[in-house]
């Protein structure tokens, strides 16, 4: 489904189904033995939400063979890109509330269960923001399962391309106060246009001492949606809808730390490779990167 100006979505569907498949990717790196994340939430969400390709894959059903060019190393580099992206934003989370900020929002929260999984600061209240309907179905989903969050969670149900700062000021948040905003896995999914509101709302609604955590894939600028649309096809072919070039929007668009930095926030960019040396894991070779490349994790901070 190719996107369009007011287009909807649920967890199965359009571009909501990246929450889903992130959370698959989340699930699989909880899984493995050197334990850099651990997120108990991810496989039973991913669960119910009953897409069976990604279910099978959780499961280790899929036969990695049928998609060109794939081996066990590169099968496990996907999963490593995963848990550094998960764990850079964990700890950049960790840092801001060590800090001493108290007020987390996360936009496009889908899947997301930091709210439920990471240890937070007494004190510390978390808001959530997404469609209506992620909203609900993961907030029945974990309470299903019994969960409880470890920290105040505020749901903010509502569509980025409404007021949600408005919303998310009904739900409490004061603005006044420092804040830590997660922007993860979002930038690629709006028009460049978007992305700058984005952050020019974020620095309007940001006290001195507040926080961002975001992403920025160079390689949008110049997108190849052929490559994307021949490595989405064995997914199509056993049944998993799904087709990255028709969900991102490519083209030229201002780079997010450089226009962070503009803002008046300081910013540091951690490209992913230094990441994995970092955190001890084999560098991914090109092929296992996909029609984005290399990404540059990016944390900043508001002056005083």
């Amino acid at each position: 489904m190719t996107r369009s100006e007011g287009d909807t979505w649920d967890l199965a569907s359009s571009v909501g189904i990246t929450a889903t498949m992130v959370a698959a990717g989340r699930a699989m790196a909880s899984a493995d033995p050197r334990g850099l994340i651990h997120d108990p939430f991810a496989a039973p969400l991913v669960r119910a939400v009953g897409i069976d390709f990604l279910t099978q894959a959780l499961d280790g059903e899929l036969d990695l063979s049928v998609f060109p060019g794939s081996d066990p190393e590169r099968a496990q580099a996907m999963i490593d890109v995963m848990a550094v992206r998960t764990r850079f934003f964990d700890d950049h989370l960790l840092a801001s509330t060590a800090a001493g900020v108290r007020q987390v929002v996360i936009l496009a929260s889908g899947l997301d269960a930091r709210a439920y999984r990471i240890d937070w600061p007494e004190g510390t209240v978390v808001y959530e923001i997404d469609q209506p309907e992620v909203i609900a179905f993961k907030t029945q989903t974990l309470a299903d399962l019994g969960a409880d969050p470890t920290a105040t969670r505020r749901t903010v149900a509502i569509d980025l391309r409404e007021d949600w700062p408005a919303a998310l000021q009904a739900a409490g948040f004061d603005a006044s106060q420092p804040t830590a905003w997660l922007v993860e896995g979002l930038l690629i999914y709006l028009p460049p246009d978007a992305q700058d509101l984005l952050f020019d709302l974020i620095t309007d609604q940001s006290a001195p001492g507040s926080t961002v955590g975001t992403e920025f894939a160079p390689g949008i600028l110049d997108f190849d949606a052929n490559q994307a649309r021949e490595m989405s096809e064995p997914l199509r072919e056993r049944g998993f809808d799904v087709d990255m070039s028709s969900l991102v929007y490519a083209g030229q668009r201002h780079h997010a730390l450089e226009y962070l930095r503009g803002k008046g926030w300081q910013v540091t960019g951690s490209p992913s490779d230094e990441l994995f040396e970092t955190f001890r894991l084999a560098v991914p070779v090109a092929e296992a990167r996909g029609p984005l490349g290399e990404i540059v994790y990016i944390s900043a901070t508001l002056a005083g």
